[in-house]
């Protein structure tokens, strides 16, 4: 483990702004990389993102067993339930002879995972130009400092925002893996009108430069194949992924509890298992912003050391990271848990990164 780095009296008005961390890393002849959790989110409508809204949203529902899972845990932490859920189910595999129990929190379970993906999709903005202008703008300037300087952007959330913000800007200059076969090339040689088939993940892989950790609205697996949702019948976006599950067809999610069984999730996915490899490969320096590093994390910090070490020798290899921090209780929390990093830990003033405006 790294030696701690930052002084036990250091103080929240001691933090650099994020201006000094682009500064300073800038002068460096090695890449930055952006990692972004809920706070990306948050920073643009806390009232659209925060848990608060997803449970008051479920609580709408007037779901019985919801209802009492959120009252009895007495918490709106979706993955603290949904961690308490997998405890109560191994217990009662251990306990109920008939399998009742097992079963009903087992149904439970899967019920609260997919109403939290109807959660996301009902709160969220209806169509990419909900957001201003000027606010689209300021974000992807933002994002732009990474992937138009060799570096990638690694995302944990399940909304829109991001993807919307790079493809209103300027699609090109962002890769997701995703990409269209050529389905007639022989006939388009001959004049006739080209045809593509579906929005597949693979073929750009190896350029890809936006991750999402967790999976997102927009991205199925159909069993075969990993598929992005795109504008189609003059809808928008989100109106077809709302579409594709009421039929019962769920976007690429991991709402699993604890930071096993996330890894757990995301290894049997193989879209989701490539974006955390690609994280564990970086180089050069990380950069979090409204990812706190909590304790359902841990596979990210897995994924964090293993980037630290796997070069060490060549020197390619993950030097640092920089942690966006927006109170004192944040700082307290990294300086408590700095020493489960394999590289240098830094922190910086979150209020200062001005993402959205």
């Amino acid at each position: 483990m790294a030696k701690d780095n930052i002084p036990k009296d250091f103080r929240f008005d001691d933090l650099q702004d994020y201006q000094s961390v682009i500064k300073k890393l800038n002068q460096r002849p090695y890449p930055k990389h952006l990692i972004m959790g809920n706070g990306f989110s948050m920073a643009y409508d806390h009232k659209i993102f925060s848990y608060n809204a997803l449970y008051d949203f479920i609580e709408k529902l007037e779901d019985e067993t919801l209802s009492k899972l959120f009252e009895v845990i007495n918490t709106k932490n979706f993955e603290l339930v949904m961690r308490q859920l997998d405890n109560f189910i191994e217990m009662a595999k251990a306990f109920d002879d008939t399998g009742d129990m097992v079963k009903a929190l087992e149904d439970a379970n899967r019920r609260l995972q997919e109403s939290l993906i109807e959660a996301v999709s009902f709160l969220h903005p209806e169509h990419v130009f909900a957001v201003p202008d000027k606010e689209s703008e300021t974000c992807y300037n933002f994002l732009q400092e990474y992937l138009s300087n060799g570096g990638k952007v690694f995302s944990t959330n399940y909304d829109l925002l991001l993807y919307w913000i790079l493809m209103r800007n300027n699609p090109h200059s962002s890769i997701d893996g995703f990409g269209r076969e050529h389905l007639n090339p022989v006939e388009t040689r001959r004049g006739e009108d080209a045809e593509f088939g579906d929005l597949l993940w693979g073929k750009y892989k190896e350029e890809q430069t936006v991750y999402y950790l967790h999976g997102t609205l927009p991205i199925f697996d159909t069993g075969t194949e990993i598929e992005k949702e795109v504008y189609r019948n003059s809808k928008y976006l989100l109106a077809n992924i709302k579409e594709r599950m009421d039929n019962k067809e769920y976007p690429i999610f991991v709402t699993a509890g604890n930071g096993d069984e996330k890894l757990n999730h995301i290894y049997h996915n193989r879209y989701l298992t490539f974006c955390y490899e690609s994280l564990s490969k970086i180089t050069g320096s990380l950069i979090s912003f409204g990812f706190n590093f909590g304790e359902y994390d841990e596979h990210i910090i897995d994924a964090v050391n293993k980037a630290a070490l796997r070069g060490a020798q060549s020197g390619e290899k993950l030097f640092s990271i920089y942690i966006g921090v927006y109170s004192e209780a944040d700082l307290e929390h990294i300086k408590n848990i700095q020493d489960k990093f394999d590289c240098k830990v830094n922190v910086y003033n979150a209020q200062t990164a001005n993402i959205w405006r």
